[in-house]
């Protein structure tokens, strides 16, 4: 039995309540909803839990807290961008503010709303928790998104998160921007821009072998060429790679300017970053067996 089949209750296992099956992409169901708000509150508003009755903390001051404080002003001033000093010192009532806008905002919003709050808590510890625990939700939930280096991201795949996050780990600097930069163009859900995030995906992997081969401005051809001379690169897979630049080079490719923008799509530059960042992984590795210091 599969852990998803092991997650199911009663009912769902005899067929009498249907288990969810479909991927939600471009909405979000309630126990979705719901269940991302629960891990806020275990993780954030529970600092203060206005739920529990007076006096504990139903009127309990959010100035007395200064992390959940500090994150509630970056709320107010750069993601509600309402007026200061509308921001109540109640708890109460402003976790009931916030809690009204989550379940009438729109699905992407409840996005926005997650990574900003993941972004702006000031204890990096508990964003991470809270982080690990909204993907689990999200799995649950069929969500066709998870948090990929605290991005909000149509990545769902494991091993796919996984490859992107070992190669954003990397202690090359131009290498780390270029893929985040990848990351950030293709997740940005109001205005993707999969064509430069491709081009940002190989100039990572040019970053890299350059660095590599030893020449600053080689081409990525040119420079696996000279890797090869340096470290055991399979052929094959260097003539795989250089095929896939090739596709991003010739005229008809990603880097042409004239290109009709509408003919990349999702998938396409999905593709090339966990592509991308599952050959710098296996390059780092190689070069590191070769001791080579870079």
């Amino acid at each position: 039995m599969c852990k998803r089949d092991k997650m199911k209750l009663f009912s769902q296992r005899k067929g009498i309540k249907p288990a969810k099956s479909k991927i939600q992409s471009d909405s979000m169901d309630n126990e979705l909803r719901t269940g991302l708000w629960n891990v806020c509150k275990i993780y954030y508003w529970d600092k203060l839990s206005p739920t529990r009755p007076a006096p504990y903390s139903r009127y309990s001051c959010l100035s007395t807290h200064e992390d959940l404080h500090l994150l509630c002003r970056r709320l107010w001033i750069r993601y509600f961008k309402r007026p200061l000093d509308t921001l109540d010192d109640v708890w109460f009532n402003t976790y009931n503010k916030i809690k009204k806008y989550f379940f009438e905002c729109a699905w992407n919003e409840v996005y926005d709303f997650i990574e900003f709050v993941a972004k702006n808590y000031p204890d990096e510890s508990v964003n991470q928790k809270f982080i690990d625990y909204c993907n689990i939700v999200l799995e649950r939930e069929l969500s066709a998104y998870s948090f990929v280096n605290g991005i909000i991201t149509q990545i769902t795949s494991k091993e796919e998160i996984s490859a992107i996050e070992e190669a954003l780990k990397v202690p090359i600097s131009p290498v780390r921007e270029h893929l985040n930069s990848a990351l950030r163009l293709l997740s940005d859900r109001k205005n993707p821009d999969y064509r430069n995030s491709i081009k940002e995906s190989i100039s990572a992997v040019e970053s890299l072998c350059n660095l590599i081969a030893g020449k600053e401005k080689a081409t990525l051809g040119q420079a696996l060429k000279e890797i090869e001379s340096k470290i055991a690169l399979h052929p094959a897979l260097k003539k795989a790679f250089s095929h896939l630049y090739g596709y991003t080079s010739d005229a008809d490719g990603i880097r042409h300017s004239l290109m009709d923008e509408t003919s990349v799509a999702f998938e396409d530059a999905k593709y090339m970053l966990v592509s991308c960042s599952s050959f710098i992984n296996y390059l780092l590795a190689k070069a590191e067996k070769e001791g080579i210091n870079l």
